[in-house]
């Protein structure tokens, strides 16, 4: 009797998750497994029934494309400039959010969360407005001041720092997370540290800092996702053009390119693969890191 009912759950489970795993094979799965199959190939997106097995071929050009280099040094420098953004201004805004003094405290959590309702291209197209050296009011305010307005976006030196800038249009989500992080930390360990004389610095650094680690890490891992998957702010701006002397020719970018330009889909089967690669061995690191400074309030690390 227990037997037939643990089937009949069983066989009623498999049909609730049936359109779950239909969808898994058909939309992440099977594009996956195709998409290797691919990279294993010269296939050409206009011409597929002219595709031939071309072994390591393409495996061996991406280590020797000086592009795929230059790509992965401009998704670099973004990445270092872009993460730390990442999660230094929402836990700022969070904290803010989270403060007994503030008022309105919902009207300000609608506003710094409103930006990531703005579609993508929508916010690409006002910060090239923003940027811009003639018109846009970040070059004016500097003149205002005195200072020279550099060009945001046609200068090399600043394409990365400005579109880091622009980056920050999305850091709604992170703080949302941030936000309900620092919420969950237990008011005792606050009002004891009061007890013992622990000022606003102490309290942050001690106690909110190491309490929330995990949400940090969590940030962490999905903005570094984030900027290697950094793209359509780029594209936007940008066009096929990668910026003057490809300074925004981020591993997208020339991704992109490989495959919707040039048709060349066996290369750029390759080249998401390399990305899929090399964002794994970053995620193991960040988490093997983890262990030496996230904290769990089991007292694990």
């Amino acid at each position: 009797m227990r037997s037939s009912l643990a089937r009949r759950e069983s066989t009623w489970g498999l049909l609730f998750l049936a359109p779950w795993l239909i969808g898994f094979v058909l939309f992440f799965a099977g594009p996956m497994l195709a998409s290797l199959g691919a990279s294993f190939t010269d296939l050409v997106l206009v011409r597929p029934e002219a595709t031939h097995f071309v072994g390591l071929e393409n495996w061996s050009r991406l280590i020797g494309d000086p592009l795929v280099r230059k790509s992965l040094l401009v998704t670099g420098n973004f990445l270092l400039i872009a993460v730390p953004i990442s999660l230094a201004l929402p836990l700022l805004m969070a904290v803010l959010l989270n403060s007994v003094h503030l008022v309105a405290k919902s009207f300000f959590r609608a506003l710094f969360f409103l930006p990531v309702l703005i579609p993508g291209v929508a916010a690409a197209v006002i910060w090239q407005g923003v940027l811009n050296i003639q018109t846009g009011w970040v070059d004016l305010a500097l003149r205002g001041v005195g200072l020279p307005g550099p060009d945001w976006l046609s200068q090399p030196q600043w394409v990365i720092p400005a579109l880091s800038l622009i980056s920050t249009w999305s850091v709604g989500n992170y703080m949302v997370i941030m936000l309900a992080g620092l919420q969950n930390v237990p008011s005792e360990l606050y009002d004891a540290a009061k007890v013992d004389g622990a000022n606003a610095f102490y309290r942050f650094f001690k106690i909110s800092i190491p309490m929330i680690s995990p949400v940090i890490f969590y940030n962490l891992v999905l903005a570094t996702i984030a900027a290697f998957q950094y793209f359509l702010t780029a594209y936007v701006i940008y066009q096929n053009t990668a910026g003057p002397n490809n300074s925004a020719l981020f591993y997208m970018m020339n991704l992109y390119k490989e495959g919707f330009v040039y048709y060349h889909m066996g290369y750029a089967s390759a080249l998401a693969w390399g990305l899929f690669i090399v964002g794994l061995a970053i995620t193991i690191g960040l988490f093997a890191s983890a262990r030496r400074w996230v904290y769990y309030a089991g007292g694990d690390r």
